[in-house]
């Protein structure tokens, strides 16, 4: 994918090449103690405490960054789901912050994904249904104490040479990063009088970091939200290489997905397992996971990938083994291919304009399509990639009337093994030969903390199964999006 972009002077912002990144998790701890004995989500008080939770996915020495500093200002929550910055309502959780804001490396924690950092004292919260939550951070040109950044009050550094870039921000130093009520779990974080709950709120490090075509790195954040318990909150498990027995001799990538509203499997969290091949999810809200697995050996061949469906949150799926796939070109496993497409935007008058886009790639097993994380290669860092279209430059040509970006996804030859959670551990089972895979693209307004954009707002290649020969490159149509803003 040809990552040179110009600035765009539509909008005011530097296009995205590729998505580098990580994850990380930023956890509210919402403890709820009211007064009285009403059980109604209205009456009462609680006391909020306001945490951080950094599992370190993309850290050095495997990923690009060695740390990823943020500084956060404020933590607020509305029981209104259209409630905009400026409107009343807003429950300040977090006010010492705005006195003493706190820079916090999301990758400081890089070997205990559990590890909670406070932001802020408790403070009363009153009882209620609260169906916004917004995290403010600092402007870059804010003066903070003891500022590892330097000039700026966030950033990122690069582990490939310690170089100190500032993440750029929007309008997530004013507004708050928002978190409305279709990306919490439920719908709403509700606090009854007398009850204790917990809010995590998960800040997906590795989708909400882009590098730009200039070297700039600029925040895009993909946040979700939802209640969890204080025991019991983590899934966890072992990832083996099968034919040995032992860790996988490379890295190995695994996510825990749910279905959204159109029933695809979409990622939730994404973690890299470590040396010994063992993984861990906490805290996570409460309900059922799938757990897809992938891996990539360190001369190149991508495992198949391994399904686990039916996880609840307090288990643990055990060891799970991987499988190679059997094709073979000549003498050598054709275990990789390369999907290479094109995305296209356009506004109302038919004139190019751009859009970020969230690419997946998917696989539907026994009816359900499941998102298969993107194997951890020199190029592939995150479960998915975001790319942002932008005008025509250098050797990306774009159709005429239309902003345009290409891309390369590296994905698995063979098909998934696939096997439902059990106390015992899970059998998988091949569910074929070859993968037949889908191209999945969302499309966001630029800058926007997750606003949908086009008309329609999704779209999908055909499926394209892979030849049992093997295949290196497979060309997809063009998503072509349309009605953008």
């Amino acid at each position: 994918m040809n990552s040179e972009r110009k600035w765009n002077s539509r909008r005011g912002v530097w296009p995205v090449g590729l998505a580098l990144g990580c994850m990380a998790v930023v956890s509210m701890i919402v403890v709820a103690c009211g007064s009285g004995s009403s059980n109604s989500p209205s009456s009462g008080t609680g006391t909020v405490n306001v945490q951080l939770s950094d599992p370190a996915t993309c850290a050095a020495p495997a990923g690009p960054y060695s740390h990823v500093y943020v500084t956060i200002t404020d933590v607020q929550a509305n029981v209104s789901s259209t409630a905009s910055s400026g409107d009343s309502g807003w429950v300040d959780l977090t006010p010492n912050l705005s006195k003493s804001p706190q820079q916090i490396d999301l990758l400081g924690q890089a070997n205990n994904q559990c590890f909670l950092a406070t932001l802020g004292d408790a403070q009363q919260l009153q009882a209620g249904s609260y169906q916004q939550i917004r995290l403010v951070l600092a402007d870059n040109s804010a003066s903070i104490s003891n500022n590892v950044c330097g000039s700026a009050a966030n950033c990122v550094i690069l582990a490939s040479d310690s170089s100190v870039h500032t993440l750029q921000l929007s309008s997530e130093s004013k507004t708050g990063i928002k978190i409305p009520s279709g990306q919490i779990a439920s719908g709403a974080f509700t606090i009854a009088s007398g009850q204790t709950k917990d809010l995590d709120i998960d800040f997906s490090t590795c989708e909400s970091i882009v590098e730009e075509g200039n070297g700039q790195f600029r925040l895009k954040p993909v946040l979700h939200a939802g209640e969890v318990s204080t025991t019991s909150t983590s899934i966890n498990g072992q990832v083996l290489d099968h034919a040995t027995g032992n860790p996988v001799n490379g890295a190995v990538m695994i996510a825990v997905e749910q279905k959204d509203s159109t029933g695809v499997d979409r990622v939730q969290r994404a973690t890299l397992a470590g040396s010994d091949g063992s993984f861990v999810f906490c805290p996570l809200p409460s309900g059922t996971y799938d757990v897809v697995i992938v891996g990539t050996r360190t001369d190149g061949s991508l495992y198949e990938p391994a399904v686990v469906t039916g996880v609840s949150v307090g288990s643990t799926v055990g060891s799970v083994g991987l499988y190679l796939p059997t094709v073979t070109v000549g003498s050598s496993l054709a275990t990789s291919a390369n999907l290479t497409g094109s995305v296209t935007s356009q506004n109302a008058s038919n004139a190019g304009t751009d859009a970020d886009v969230d690419l997946s790639v998917l696989e539907t097993i026994n009816g359900t399509a499941y998102t298969i994380p993107l194997p951890p290669t020199s190029t592939q860092s995150a479960a998915t990639l975001s790319v942002e279209t932008a005008a025509s430059s250098g050797a990306t040509a774009c159709a005429n009337g239309t902003d345009c970006v290409n891309y390369t996804l590296e994905v698995p030859t063979g098909a998934p093994y696939l096997g439902a959670w059990a106390s015992s551990g899970a059998t998988l089972a091949a569910v074929g030969t070859s993968a037949s895979y889908v191209v999945d693209g969302m499309a966001f307004v630029p800058s926007s903390g997750g606003t949908v954009d086009c008309t329609p707002s999704e779209l999908k290649t055909t499926a394209t199964t892979l030849a049992t020969t093997g295949q290196g490159a497979v060309a997809l149509q063009a998503l072509a999006f349309t009605q953008c803003q």
